[in-house]
């Protein structure tokens, strides 16, 4: 199961698209607007840094002071764009 879509749940968020590449990942998610999506993101963060070490711990040796994720992320609201078209983009992340 994808983590993102567990810890969704418990926020009210429901996961439309996702798609990663080598640094950074895309997803495109529908939130209510009292959704406090600083939290959330903190918690995904958090839980899925413990869930990547945990099935991979040679990874930690890679880490810089165990820090999985950077400290900043962007978040914007699609404001009206198409949709389908944000999540066709998302889909092609990674076909270069």
């Amino acid at each position: 199961m994808f983590i993102f879509e567990d810890i969704g749940f418990k926020y009210g968020i429901v996961v439309k698209e996702a798609n990663w590449e080598v640094d950074h990942i895309h997803i495109l998610f529908e939130a209510k607007p009292s959704t406090n999506l600083v939290k959330f993101i903190n918690s995904y963060k958090s839980a899925s840094s413990r869930m990547i070490k945990k099935q991979y711990p040679v990874i930690k040796k890679s880490l810089w002071k165990s820090a999985f994720w950077k400290t900043g992320y962007f978040i914007t609201t699609t404001g009206g764009a198409n949709i389908e078209t944000i999540r066709q983009y998302i889909e092609r992340q990674r076909e270069k």
